[in-house]
């Protein structure tokens, strides 16, 4: 039988039933009451696993918390490269990927820029925080790739632009001066910071 169509070990269905639990039980007491309300304890509890158990699969509420939101991040990014394809002004395109980034952090505020600071000071070691930083890599190759359409932008200005129109927005979305801004505001004033890098 080929590696490929070899099923999978009860063992490993009992790992990923586990963690599909986990994410589940995080997802909604995250959802409901924000991330610092909800205690490892009533996470294990509502996925009916001991918080050893839970330990095994995150070290830390901030580790589940990226458990949590990186598909969700991910998920965003893939539907603002969809948009970004259709719009064919540089600027407009740049910000149809940053778009739906901007919701999915506003969904729950706190959530939101608890998942920006873990993802800066998290651990680098921690599978979920590579996951994250992964996500942020991707975020800016699909920046650049739309900064290429310009010909101004070569390919090393491109990644380097990139870098900084994705510093702008998570900046913008993490600092407390713009907790109570909807995700309208945050859109403009990223496109307000972007648009003086673009020269028009």
């Amino acid at each position: 039988m080929p590696l490929g169509s070899q099923p999978i070990g009860r063992r490993e269905r009992n790992k990923q039933d586990k963690l599909d639990r986990i994410t589940a039980a995080a997802s909604e007491l995250f959802a409901v009451h924000g991330v610092d309300e909800v205690t490892t304890q009533q996470i294990a509890d509502k996925a009916d696993i001991g918080t050893g158990t839970l330990f095994l699969y995150a070290k830390t509420k901030g580790e589940l918390l990226l458990l949590v939101q990186n598909t969700h991040y991910a998920e965003a990014l893939e539907r603002g490269q969809a948009d970004a394809e259709t719009v064919p002004d540089v600027l407009d395109a740049l910000l149809a990927i940053i778009r739906p980034i901007v919701e999915c952090n506003r969904i729950q505020i706190d959530n939101g820029r608890t998942y920006l600071r873990e993802m800066v000071f998290g651990d680098p070691q921690e599978p979920r925080h590579g996951e994250a930083l992964g996500i942020v890599a991707q975020t800016e190759q699909a920046l650049a790739t739309v900064l290429r359409r310009d010909e101004r932008f070569g390919g090393r200005d491109a990644t380097t632009l990139a870098h900084v129109v994705s510093a702008v927005m998570f900046l913008s979305m993490a600092t407390s001066l713009n907790t109570a801004w909807s995700v309208e505001e945050i859109v403009q004033d990223i496109r307000g910071q972007v648009s003086i890098l673009l020269p028009r």
